[in-house]
């Protein structure tokens, strides 16, 4: 028989928290999307896509740091959703 978690156990806690984790990591995806739209709408609109240069938009930049930092937390809940190695001891 499978065991099943009771409310208010420390298991049940830990399945509700990386369901809602799971759903952060969802919605935040969804804004990368979005904001790699826009980026490459801005490009597209100044007719520039190496942001290394001179003319590249200064609000490509901001949504691409942006992003990126959208990516960077994704990561780190993706860890937190990682299951912990086991020792051998």
């Amino acid at each position: 028989m499978k065991h099943q978690p009771r409310f208010g156990s420390s298991e049940y806690a830990a399945v509700k928290e990386a369901a809602k984790i799971r759903a952060l990591i969802c919605d935040l995806d969804r804004v990368v999307r979005i904001l790699e739209n826009d980026v490459a709408t801005e490009e597209a609109y100044a007719g520039v896509s190496n942001p290394r240069s001179g003319a590249y938009p200064i609000l490509a930049r901001v949504i691409a740091a942006r992003r990126d930092n959208l990516k960077e937390t994704i990561a780190a809940l993706q860890r937190r959703l990682a299951p912990e190695p086991v020792v051998a001891g």
